[in-house]
């Protein structure tokens, strides 16, 4: 499948996007690139190859949940514009 120009323009249309008229072509080139790609993607035979969660068997590794920061609240809310009680104060915002 390949798109031109006025289809990239009825596209950016539909998505609310601002296209330069100078780069619907290219745009359509790219897109038409990547749609063919896709449709190579559906045409492989994959019936029988199980799904993966990721494409490397492998377990992660996990470090330690420990604390490796230190409490800098008091530094941080001496700065702050407006604290109260060890919070931001922060102006209303839904009503």
């Amino acid at each position: 499948m390949s798109l031109d120009a006025s289809q990239v323009r009825e596209i950016a249309h539909l998505a609310r996007l601002a296209v330069d008229e100078a780069d619907t072509r290219e745009y359509a080139a790219s897109l038409s690139s990547i749609l063919e790609f896709v449709e190579q993607l559906a045409a492989v035979e994959s019936s029988g190859v199980t799904p993966l969660a990721h494409p490397l068997e492998m377990n992660q590794r996990l470090r330690p949940d420990e604390v490796s920061e230190s409490d800098q609240r008091e530094r941080f809310q001496a700065i702050a514009p407006a604290v109260e009680d060890g919070y931001y104060l922060v102006p209303r915002v839904i009503e």
